[in-house]
């Protein structure tokens, strides 16, 4: 069910065009992610959401709600939206306990004390932080600073909570316990999130459903699956995952590695000139018998798997194994056999 709805919405900086002619739905209970490069719109999207940038053009509603709308001269303030906000900053106050870091947007509010604190012990129980109440959150590491932020936009029981990068300052292993907290809490209240970031494997985790933007164009929207098995175009397959992009060249119904005369496995529609294929390094197989001939010029191990960076022609691919897959030395000449491979015009 549509739940939050953006029409026509654009936003300029100048000359530039910062989000052009957005229309978007995002569902009741969805956590829907905003991913693309710096500079692409994303920000200035959620920010247009939570009422920080008004619109050039285009509506805003959540709910039954009419937020923004630029040719009627309507617009909510980001304080009467009562959505939850989490950012990069931990913005948490140092001269402030734990509790009343939480607590403080309620009494904003001027609910009764019975019901702030209610609500704040119930958010900082549902973010592990019950135990640390009375402490100040210099005392705190990162994550649990993010998780001070986290608490308070849950403590004024938001219908819609925004995200904009929360994760980005924790090291990695704080950045994944952290997404399975913040989907867990998801589970628990029923919020829709709306999630900006430039992290895919963060998107991949935690989202319902992508938009891919670039340029503040949108790309593709999808689930994670399909925008990693079926992307739109070249740049998303490109923003999506590891990607390797070869250069090839059609000639006399055969395609070749351009710049070689090594001939390419191909099935796609007729082409003439150069084109691109396209390939996940996962989906490469070393084949014993056949396949594209290539040289190992470098074996990287890397844990779970090994990398390694195949000369083809002038060209390189890289290819991803399994560290129990049959293993390959620098200087090897190989096979390869591509799984999934996918075919675009040169730039």
């Amino acid at each position: 069910m549509s739940y939050v709805r953006l029409v026509n919405v654009t936003k300029k900086f100048g000359s530039v065009t910062a989000v052009d002619k957005l229309n978007l739905e995002i569902n009741k209970g969805e956590c829907f992610s905003m991913l693309g490069p710096s500079g692409c719109g994303k920000t200035t999207t959620l920010r247009m959401v939570a009422g920080f940038e008004d619109l050039d053009d285009g509506e805003i509603h959540v709910g039954e709600r009419l937020l923004s709308a630029k040719r009627r001269n309507f617009y909510v303030p980001p304080e009467k939206r009562d959505f939850g906000m989490v950012f990069q900053a931990f913005a948490v106050w140092p001269h402030l306990s734990v509790y009343e870091n939480v607590a403080f947007p309620l009494r904003l509010r001027k609910l009764s004390s019975q019901e702030i604190d209610a609500r704040t012990k119930d958010a900082l129980e549902h973010t592990n932080l019950l135990h640390v109440a009375n402490d100040s959150p210099d005392s705190l590491s990162g994550g649990g600073k993010q998780r001070v932020a986290l608490a308070r936009a849950l403590a004024i029981n938001p219908d819609v909570m925004l995200l904009d990068e929360p994760l980005s300052s924790l090291d990695p292993h704080l950045r994944e316990e952290m997404r399975f907290e913040i989907k867990d809490l998801q589970r628990h209240y029923g919020f829709t999130i709306i999630y900006v970031t430039h992290d895919q494997s963060e998107a991949m985790a935690l989202s319902d459903r992508i938009m891919v933007m670039k340029n503040g164009v949108v790309q593709q929207i999808d689930t994670p699956f399909n925008v990693y098995t079926h992307p739109a175009n070249k740049f998303v397959f490109s923003f999506i995952g590891l990607s390797n992009f070869t250069d090839v060249a059609a000639e006399d119904a055969k395609v070749y590695v351009k710049g070689s005369d090594l001939i390419l496995p191909y099935s796609g529609e007729e082409r003439g000139g150069l084109f691109t294929m396209a390939t996940r390094p996962s989906e490469i197989d070393f084949v014993a018998e056949g396949g594209l001939r290539g040289e190992v010029v470098r074996r990287t191990y890397l844990g779970d798997i090994v990398d390694y960076s195949i000369k083809v022609g002038e060209q390189f691919l890289r290819v991803q194994k399994g560290r129990n897959d049959v293993r390959l030395n620098e200087g090897e000449i190989c096979g390869l056999k591509f799984k999934h491979p996918f075919w675009y015009d040169a730039d």
